[in-house]
């Protein structure tokens, strides 16, 4: 109890703090020349379509469980269920950790569908900085988050440039890292390679692997509370109804989606797993 008033008293202070420094003469005319939001390019895309609500709720879908099995692997000490694929010279892993990789496998997949799929439709443009503009609108915007007069909410049109650059860093910067450091880390890459391995240790994959992860445990809590604090009926229709209304269709989508979810990692266990397991290799203790 005392931590979370501690917490509370702290996030006071700093709002307090940011309220000062705006108002500042000179602060004041930054935030009235930058409004937190940058001008996208003509022939932009307005609206999110259908095809991105699906591939957000398979990337929640595998990023909560990919986080769990990471987790999982990085605890577990004396596993109890080991996975061998049928590969000549494959080596024994946990059961756990072979959950994991095939997660990897799967959120790998689907990033790189969505990649093409916002390139190939201009959904791009929403989330690809094209202007240094978007800099000092992110300062401004992130000033608006810390003082709690939130920046102007119209993710339907055009994301405010704080939210621009975060999902821009978390698609194009941590994802790419995430799967490069994965891979290195994983029964898919060639052991025998000594001058490959000599340029690419794997205590580097290690040491970047799981502060990427810790940053997309931060990014998506941030990212939930700011999308339920922000207007929530609005941008849950918007990510998971495909439309610009206030209603409680999108709510419903994604209450069922968090039970899925909830679902998924429940039965995210050996007895479920292990008769998955066995279709790809040997599953034996």
């Amino acid at each position: 109890m005392l931590g979370i008033l501690g917490v509370l008293v702290v996030v006071a202070i700093l709002v307090l703090a940011a309220r000062g420094f705006v108002g500042l003469p000179f602060m004041s005319d930054f935030m009235r020349t930058y409004s937190g939001e940058t001008p996208l390019p003509d022939g932009t895309p307005v609206g999110i379509p259908a095809w991105v609500g699906w591939q957000h709720f398979f990337n929640v879908f595998l990023m909560v469980l990919i986080i769990r099995s990471g987790w999982q692997v990085r605890t577990e000490k004396r596993p109890t269920v080991f996975w061998t694929s049928r590969r000549p010279e494959a080596r024994k892993i946990s059961l756990a950790l072979w959950f994991h990789q095939s997660l990897d496998l799967l959120w790998f997949v689907n990033g790189l569908i969505f990649v093409v799929l916002i390139f190939s439709t201009g959904q791009w443009l929403r989330i690809v900085p094209t202007s240094w503009a978007i800099i000092p609108n992110a300062i401004s915007a992130a000033f608006q988050y810390a003082t709690l007069q939130w920046p102007t909410e119209d993710g339907w049109v055009n994301y405010n440039s704080l939210q621009q650059l975060s999902y821009f860093a978390t698609i194009f910067l941590a994802a790419p890292l995430a799967a490069i450091t994965g891979i290195r880390m994983s029964a898919l890459w060639p052991k025998k390679t000594t001058r490959l391995n000599r340029l690419y240790p794997v205590e580097w994959a290690r040491a970047i692997h799981f502060p990427v992860m810790l940053y997309f445990v931060f990014f998506i809590v941030v990212h939930v509370t700011l999308v339920l604090a922000t207007g929530a009926l609005r941008n849950l229709n918007h990510m998971y109804a495909s439309q610009d209304a206030i209603n409680w269709v999108g709510f419903f989508i994604f209450v069922a989606s968090l039970l899925v979810i909830i679902g998924a990692w429940i039965a995210a266990r050996p007895i479920v797993l292990a008769p998955i397991a066995r279709v790809f290799g040997k599953v034996g203790r």
